[in-house]
């Protein structure tokens, strides 16, 4: 893991196409700006690890050929 420090307004540049801005230090609270292609998503780690363990759920059902039928009349 790199570690950082920056100051309010200062950006850290990834992969040469997204940049990471702090925007506004209050308390213990650190705010960021994140500037990326819309190819790129981004979320909270507790938001992505939440999609994830819903994915996998939805991944490990199992369909019954003739419910799907029932439902598409």
């Amino acid at each position: 893991m790199l570690v950082l420090g920056r100051k309010k307004g200062e950006t850290i540049v990834v992969d040469d196409n997204i940049e990471i801005t702090v925007t506004a230090i209050e308390g213990d609270m650190v705010r960021l700006g994140i500037n990326a292609p819309k190819h790129i998503t981004i979320h909270r780690k507790e938001v992505y690890l939440e999609i994830q363990e819903e994915n996998k759920q939805a991944a490990s059902k199992v369909i019954n050929i003739s419910d799907f039928l029932k439902l598409k009349k």
